[in-house]
C-alpha cells in the first residue's frame, strides 16, 4: 500500500503536540504498546504490557524513550485496543435509521432501495431528525408510523428508548492505520462506516477516543437483521485508530461531541466519493451510550465503543439505481481534526491477511519476555 498520507506523523492530528496518544506497535519481540507525548515515543510495556492495563492504570508517563516522532516513520502500527472488548452501537443518526430501514424494505435488494427510500422519506418528512429517543414524542410517532404500515425495527433503536449495542469483532481481532480490511467475498452492496470509537476503562468511563470504520454489509443486514453477526464480524472488518487520544484539560468528551468527521473512498477505477459526518447530530448522547452498554454488564479490560455513523451512502457508482458498494483496493480515507487519520484499503475477508494472533499468543509472547507480573 502506497504510503500517500494527508497528514504527517502516520495520521496523528496536526495538534498532536497538545495531547498525549496510546498506540500499539509490532516489533521483532511482539506486539508493544506506546504513548506519544512532548515529542517523542516511548516503549510502554515495561510499565503496562498491554494498552487494557496502562487505561486501566490511568497511566500518562513513564516508559522507555524510544526516540522523536521519526521512530513512526518505519513503525508497523497496530490496532491501538488489545484486551478491551470492541461493541458498537447502530442506528444513533436519523439518516442511519432510514437507510437500515430501505435495507430491511428492500430485503438487501440494492435495485429497490432508490423507490423505497423516496417513499419513507415522503411518510417521515423531517420529524425524525429532531426526535429524542425514549421520549412522548417518540412514541407518538412510533403509533403514527405503526398507522401507515411503516414500522421498522431500525426505527424502534433509533427513537425507542434502547440503543443498539452489539459486539463488532473479537478481543484482539481489530485491524490498524494502513492495514487491509475485509467485507465478505459473497457481498454485492456493502459500505465502509466512519465513526468516533469512545474508549472506556473497567469502570465503564470514557477515557479518550478514535476513529473507527465500522466495516458493513448492506444485502446480508437487509436480508435479515439475525445476520448482524455475518454483516459485522469478519476477517478485517473492524479498523481502529490510529491512535488512541486520552482525555486531558485540551481534550474532553465535549470533544467527541463536536466531532466532524470526513471520509474519502478512492477506488482504482477512478472512482471517488466524499462524506462528512458530524457528531453534533447524533440522537443518543456517548455517555448515554456508555451507560447502557455497561448497564447490566463488565468489562474488567474495559472497552472500545463505536458510536455509529451519519454516513450512508446512496450515491450510484456503476448502474443507476444501484447505489454505492466496495470493490478491491478501494482505499478509504477517515479523518477528524483532533483525532486523526485513519486510512485502510480494502480487499475480500478471505483475501485480508488471516487473523491468528489470539489472546493465548498474546499471553505466551508477554510471558517470553518476563512482561507479565508474578
Amino acid at each position: 500500500m502506497t504510503k500517500n498520507y494527508p497528514v504527517a506523523n502516520r495520521g496523528l492530528p496536526e495538534d498532536w503536540r497538545d495531547g498525549i496518544f496510546l498506540g500499539r506497535i509490532a516489533t521483532a519481540e511482539g506486539p508493544t504498546p506506546i504513548m506519544i507525548r512532548d515529542g517523542s515515543v516511548f516503549d510502554m510495556a515495561r510499565v503496562a504490557p498491554t494498552v487494557s492495563a496502562l487505561i486501566a492504570g490511568t497511566v500518562r508517563s513513564g516508559g522507555e524513550r524510544l526516540g522523536g516522532m521519526d521512530v513512526l516513520e518505519t513503525a508497523n502500527l497496530l490496532s491501538p485496543v488489545d484486551l478491551q472488548c470492541i461493541k458498537a452501537c447502530g442506528v444513533t443518526f436519523a439518516v442511519s435509521a432510514l437507510e437500515r430501514v430501505i435495507e430491511e424494505r428492500a430485503r438487501g435488494d440494492h435495485t429497490l432501495a432508490a423507490k423505497i427510500r423516496g417513499k419513507i422519506e415522503n411518510v417521515l418528512g423531517g420529524s425524525i431528525g429532531s426526535t429524542v429517543p425514549g421520549s412522548p414524542e417518540a412514541e407518538a410517532l412510533k403509533q403514527a408510523l405503526i398507522g401507515e404500515d411503516m414500522w421498522s425495527q431500525y426505527l424502534e433503536v433509533a427513537i425507542g428508548p434502547d440503543a443498539e449495542v452489539f459486539t463488532k469483532c473479537p478481543v484482539l481481532a481489530s485491524v490498524g492505520h494502513e492495514a487491509v480490511i475485509g467485507v465478505r467475498s459473497d457481498s454485492g452492496w456493502n459500505n465502509p462506516e466512519p465513526e468516533v470509537v469512545v474508549i472506556a476503562g473497567p469502570d465503564g468511563k470514557a477515557v479518550g477516543a478514535t476513529l473507527g470504520n465500522d466495516v458493513n454489509l448492506r444485502d446480508f443486514e437487509g436480508r435479515s437483521a439475525l445476520l448482524l453477526g455475518k454483516a459485522k464480524d469478519n476477517n478485517a472488518s473492524c479498523s481502529l485508530g490510529p491512535f488512541i487520544r486520552l482525555f486531558d484539560e485540551g481534550f474532553t468528551m465535549e470533544d467527541v461531541r463536536s466531532a466532524d468527521v470526513a471520509m474519502t473512498i478512492a477506488g482504482e477505477d477512478g472512482y471517488v466519493l466524499e462524506g462528512h459526518s458530524t457528531m453534533r447530530e447524533i440522537s443518543r448522547d456517548p455517555e448515554d451510550l456508555l451507560r447502557q452498554t455497561m448497564s447490566e454488564h463488565q468489562y474488567p479490560d474495559g472497552f472500545a465503543l463505536f458510536c455509529g455513523t451519519l454516513f450512508a451512502p446512496t450515491q450510484d457508482r456503476n448502474e443507476p439505481g444501484r447505489g454505492f458498494t466496495h470493490k478491491p483496493d478501494d482505499v478509504v480515507t477517515i479523518s477528524s481534526a483532533r483525532l486523526g487519520t485513519l486510512v485502510n484499503r480494502v480487499a475480500t475477508s478471505a483475501q485480508a491477511p488471516a487473523w491468528t494472533f489470539g489472546i493465548g499468543d498474546l499471553f505466551t509472547n508477554l510471558a517470553r519476555r518476563g512482561l507479565l507480573p508474578a
